[in-house]
Parts: structure tokens; sequence; C-alpha cells
């Protein structure tokens, strides 16, 4: 996974899984969750490689999802991530945003 400390890897991926279903995080909330505060640009590189489970609940700040979004098994762009969060039950705006108010916050 990229080059991580395994142990931040580690928990950027608990973190993910922690991410209820039906809910989104942003990089910044999970990195933070994950020990790297700022690090939203790691949490985003480290999530585009694929392979993390539930990385399509992990999106920007402003609830679009990034368009270098990628899932282990080939799925690939930000439409792929939308499908499986509007099947998760969150609903997209104009703009393309997700829901704010699905919005989840690791400890809050």
């Amino acid at each position: 996974m990229d080059d991580a400390p395994p142990s931040r890897a580690a928990a950027l991926a608990a973190v993910c899984a922690a991410i209820p279903a039906g809910r989104w995080a942003s990089y910044g909330d999970v990195a933070e969750a994950a020990g790297v505060p700022g690090g939203a640009r790691w949490a985003a590189r480290l999530l585009s490689a694929g392979g993390i489970p539930h990385a399509h609940r992990v999106v920007r700040a402003d609830g679009r999802v990034a368009a270098g979004y990628r899932e282990a098994g080939g799925a690939a762009g930000p439409e792929a991530a939308r499908r499986r969060l509007e099947a998760e039950g969150v609903a997209f705006g104009r703009g393309g945003a997700a829901d704010p108010a699905r919005r989840w916050v690791p400890g809050g």
C-alpha cells in the first residue's frame, strides 16, 4: 500500500472499516483519525491505490467523489464510488456533492 508505514496504513484501513454503510467521511477526517493530522492528500493517495475495503465511503471535504477513486477488482472512477454510495442510501445534489447530513466524523 504505497510508501505508508504499515501501522498507519492499517490504521487508515481500520478507520475506513468503521464508517457505517450509508455514511461518508472526508479524506482529512480519516487521515486525522488514523494519526496523520493534515494528511488528506496522504489518505487520498493511499486509498486511490485500491484494496482498502469501504474506500468508496471516503470523499473530498466538499462531499464530491474524487476522480482518482479505484477499488480492487477493476471498478474505477467517481461513478463507481457514487453508485456504491447511492446503493447505501447516500443522495447526491445537483453539484455532485453527497448529502452533508450523511457525513460521518470519526469520534463524533
